[in-house]
């Protein structure tokens, strides 16, 4: 979700004098590749399509693809717009449906919608009912999402974490505490809802890793950290985990800053396997960008070139 107040127009984020926008691969092993880079776009939040031959991120408002070469990423990856009509400026919380054909996306009027991931009419899901959708999961069996809960737009209230039918519906609540709370998504065997959350610690700002049942039971803490660690997503094959870790005192989730993105095995989420230090933030891995076969992730640095 975007990190703002109420006093900030939620609007797509632009590249700053000198920025660059680079996308990148990495592996489980430890390996990383820049696969694609310009100073025109700022892009955000890849997903990786099912067939495991592009990526899928936002940038001005809008939801490109980015296709890999199946021969060698040395190769120039293509980057396409995908064409959607009714549905406003997208932000960088989109998650893919698990049939693989379609994409669930919020957009900046605090609404979630799902679209064909090849484009055309986007059908919204949530109500209006007083509250901004902002999405970070769907179910393995692609019937409900997950998502945070920002009552009346107001970025001071803390996030919660609620539930929606993904054809739309009744919405629920599930109580993870009384502070803030993002990033919610689903294990692969759909057992439990993985997040970062803010009502483990009373530093403010002090998010750390946690996850819940998905009937509310069991909520536990992953991993006890110095650092201010954000979004868990879990590999398909649910042996690994990625997420982002921001300096200690860092409050939200903001752009710009030294960040770590960090792999461990889900077995001990105490010892990272890996960690890719970046200047980066918001938008460097905001929802879930593994491959299909588990194997790689890709995230998203904001470098300053001069």
């Amino acid at each position: 979700m975007p990190d703002t107040t109420p006093e900030t127009t939620i609007r797509p984020r632009e590249l700053g004098q000198g920025q660059r926008c680079e996308v990148w691969i990495a592996s489980v092993t430890g390996e990383q590749e820049l696969v694609f880079a310009t100073e025109d776009l700022l892009l955000e939040a890849p997903n990786w399509t099912l067939d495991g031959k592009a990526l899928v991120l936002n940038g001005a408002g809008k939801l490109w693809q980015l296709g890999l070469p199946a021969a060698s990423l040395a190769e120039v990856p293509s980057l396409a717009e995908v064409p959607l009509t009714g549905v406003p400026d997208l932000n960088n919380d989109h998650v893919l449906a698990p049939d693989g054909t379609g994409i669930f996306l919020s957009a900046n009027d605090g609404h979630i919608y799902r679209a064909g991931l090849n484009g055309g009419q986007a059908t919204r899901i949530t109500d209006d009912d007083g509250t901004f959708h902002f999405l970070h999961g769907v179910s393995p069996d692609g019937k409900e999402l997950a998502y945070v809960g920002i009552e009346a737009g107001d970025f001071t209230r803390p996030g919660r974490l609620m539930t929606v039918p993904s054809e739309g519906g009744p919405t629920a609540t599930i109580d993870v505490g009384s502070g803030h709370c993002d990033g919610p998504e689903y294990s692969p065997d759909g057992k439990w809802i993985y997040l970062n959350t803010e009502s483990l610690t009373t530093s403010p700002g002090h998010a750390q890793l946690a996850r819940v049942r998905d009937d509310g039971s069991e909520f536990e803490r992953l991993v006890a950290s110095g650092t201010v660690d954000w979004f868990p997503h879990l590999s398909p094959d649910g042996r690994f985990a990625s997420y982002i870790r921001f300096p200690a005192g860092t409050v939200g989730h903001p752009e710009n800053l030294p960040v770590d993105v960090v792999v461990v095995s889900t077995g001990d989420w105490t010892t990272p396997l890996h960690t890719w230090p970046l200047f980066g933030g918001q938008g460097t891995l905001n929802v879930n960008s593994w491959s299909p076969d588990s194997a790689r992730f890709a995230f998203v640095a904001y470098p300053y070139t001069n």
